[in-house]
């Protein structure tokens, strides 16, 4: 299924995923990249931008509000998602639960 179309001038990058974790990058049409993932890929590519070719990275991975991305084009951003740290809210949660369950085992409230 297709996840996202982005148009930068005549090109237009599209990404598609499907259900069993394989991610498709198309460029005017044409595969670039494809890999499988479960987490998020990274993807590399080039494309033909003002009769140049230019080095295109488009990662692909989920943080706290689903599905983020981020677009560079020559190291220039041109999306990027933001990024949280789910990985420390969860510690954070799990250590007060913990605190709070040894607590209750040892002190019979």
């Amino acid at each position: 299924m297709k996840f996202s179309t982005i148009q930068l001038g005549n090109n237009k990058i599209e990404i598609f995923n499907s259900f069993v974790g394989r991610e498709s990058i198309t460029l005017n049409g044409k595969i670039v990249s494809e890999k499988s993932s479960i987490g998020g890929a990274k993807h590399s590519f080039t494309m033909l931008e003002n009769d140049r070719k230019v080095d295109c990275k488009l990662n692909l991975g989920y943080g706290a509000n689903g599905v983020v991305m981020d677009l560079y084009v020559d190291n220039i951003a041109i999306i990027e998602s933001p990024r949280s740290s789910l990985l420390l809210i969860v510690a954070v949660i799990t250590f007060v639960i913990s605190i709070v369950a040894i607590q209750i085992l040892y002190h019979n409230y």
